[in-house]
């Protein structure tokens, strides 16, 4: 009894410091580090289990040894064993006491309190989504940074602090989750990684069968049809009675001899070409290569000439008195669209707490859908985020004053800041942050107008990826943490300034935090006046 209290008090502490489950854990780093620290409180309980058990077992076998001696005396001369009272006495009350309970001492389970303790830390572990989103992460990063496949499995990244790997049956997961996509392409990368490294001795548990059972298939749909056959005959070898794999053979057999009877026409072949390239390249917009090269720091287009016109200076927000005295850090990044960075413009101790009071807070980001103007969850947005008030914390507060006197931009008007945690691979693609013209109704809630500009602060350095990158113009900004970038949307006639067309890169090794605020139209008419040319 004593026992069993002692696990459900365990039990009980291991979910207070949950408030609630979380959901969409690979969309925030921020959120999954609970993850953790639950994982920790699990190995605790099942050594604590292992410990029970193996206290068990050691008095069963104390037991039984000494049983053991005892009864290999007492079968050498039972008469004489039994003649004398207190042998007979003492196996009358073994046999009526003692054994039973050993009986119920084999029979008690120890699992209890750790089953309990699993019972209810599973409602606070990820789901399918969750597992399904991060091996799609891990596939973005792959196409993004052009990673190969035994690179990745490896753990070969840059900057990496914990380095990991994958091994064959978490390269068969990945390719599996792949294939229930239809993403024949990684299928096949996926495949052939678990297959090469089962060849190359790796035990584990993944089956070259099933395996080549799925390679072969994304193979063929890619076009393939020599490899897929090839494929096929090396599952065969292993497995001569495998229904499928007969019955595709013959299939495989049939359609080469009618390829070679009708003996394909070149525009048929190049009809199979584009096809490949584009099931390689799903939906691979120009936009969406610039985008990925911007991410690799490749395709900038700063040239030299331009790169003379930037500077770094002093800076005191036109004269503003918080900073006559002790003016800013201020670079340029990039001259059109004008982008500045403030160096050293928020504290390590600001950013905790910032993050303390988003955490708690902290939802899966979501974006507007242009038809419906209803707040949904999206693919090409792998975040979390939360927004703060200025009246919740003095710090909020300070840094909202701070953004205003270095902007000379009204920020009464302007959104609650938000603060985001990207997740596994987590990413926003190419995106606007003010309304077009298609989008009027945008903003009509807020009744404040448009989104002007745009302030960034960077609360984290990121060991590799998660550029700020603008395709239309070739520029990429990197992370520093302490940082801010500004840029404004709209030219000052109002007119949406589209070379801010702009995106978040896939973080691929580190965790990123960013908080922002975009300010409005309202109240900014005397401190940045219209003129009235549409795009001065």
């Amino acid at each position: 009894m004593a026992f069993n209290k002692i696990w459900y008090t365990m039990a009980l502490g291991l979910l207070l410091p949950f408030s609630y489950a979380h959901t969409d854990f690979f969309t925030s780093i921020g959120h999954m580090t609970d993850l953790i620290n639950t994982e920790k409180d699990l190995v605790v309980s099942l050594k604590d289990y292992i410990k029970a058990e193996e206290s068990k077992l050691e008095q069963i076998k104390k037991w039984a040894e000494k049983l053991d001696q005892l009864t290999d005396t007492a079968t050498k001369d039972p008469e004489g064993f039994l003649g004398h009272p207190v042998n007979a006495f003492k196996l009358m009350k073994r046999l009526n006491t003692e054994w039973g309970e050993l009986e119920s001492l084999v029979l008690k389970d120890m699992s209890d309190g750790f089953i309990s303790n699993m019972t209810i830390q599973r409602q606070f572990f990820p789901n399918d989504e969750d597992q399904t989103g991060a091996a799609k992460a891990l596939l973005r990063l792959q196409d993004t940074y052009n990673l190969d496949t035994d690179t990745l499995s490896r753990g070969n990244l840059p900057g990496v602090k914990h380095k990991s790997f994958l091994t064959a049956e978490d390269c068969f997961e990945l390719g599996k989750i792949a294939y229930t996509e239809a993403d024949y392409y990684h299928t096949e990368l996926w495949m052939e990684q678990a297959l090469k490294q089962l060849d190359e001795g790796e035990v584990s548990s993944a089956d070259k069968v099933y395996i080549l059972d799925y390679l072969s298939y994304a193979v063929y749909q890619q076009g393939d049809l020599p490899k897929a056959m090839m494929l096929t005959k090396r599952l065969l070898e292993l497995d001569p009675e495998h229904q499928r794999a007969n019955g595709n053979m013959k299939y495989f057999e049939y359609i080469l001899a009618k390829e070679k009877e009708a003996n394909k026409s070149s525009t048929a072949s190049e009809d199979q070409m584009e096809k490949e390239t584009e099931v390689k390249k799903k939906d691979y917009l120009p936009e969406r290569r610039k985008y990925e090269m911007l991410c690799r720091g490749e395709g900038l287009k700063m040239t030299p000439r331009r790169q003379k016109r930037l500077f770094c200076r002093y800076y005191d927000g036109n004269r503003n008195p918080r900073y006559i005295l002790g003016p800013v850090k201020q670079e340029d990044e990039w001259d059109k669209p004008r982008i500045v960075r403030f160096l050293d413009i928020i504290s390590d101790e600001e950013i905790e707490t910032v993050k303390e009071l988003a955490k708690p807070r902290l939802r899966r980001a979501t974006i507007s859908n242009p038809i419906t103007g209803a707040l949904e969850t999206a693919h090409y947005r792998i975040s979390k985020s939360a927004w703060l008030s200025g009246y919740e914390s003095p710090v909020v507060s300070r840094i909202n004053t701070r953004i205003q006197d270095l902007t000379g931009l009204d920020v009464s008007t302007a959104e609650e800041l938000q603060v985001a945690n990207y997740g596994v691979g987590g990413q926003y693609e190419p995106h606007f942050d003010f309304a077009r013209k298609d989008e009027p109704d945008a903003f009509k809630e807020l009744g404040t107008g448009n989104r002007i500009a745009t302030w960034l602060f960077y609360m984290s350095d990121v060991s590799a990826g998660g550029a700020t990158v603008f395709p239309e113009v070739g520029a990429s900004v990197w992370p520093k943490k302490g940082t801010a970038v500004f840029w404004y949307n709209l030219f000052p006639s109002g007119e949406g300034d589209y070379s801010t067309r702009h995106a978040a890169c896939p973080v691929l090794v580190g965790n990123k935090w960013v908080s922002n605020k975009w300010l409005h139209e309202r109240g900014q008419e005397f401190r940045r006046p219209c003129t009235l040319s549409e795009l001065e």
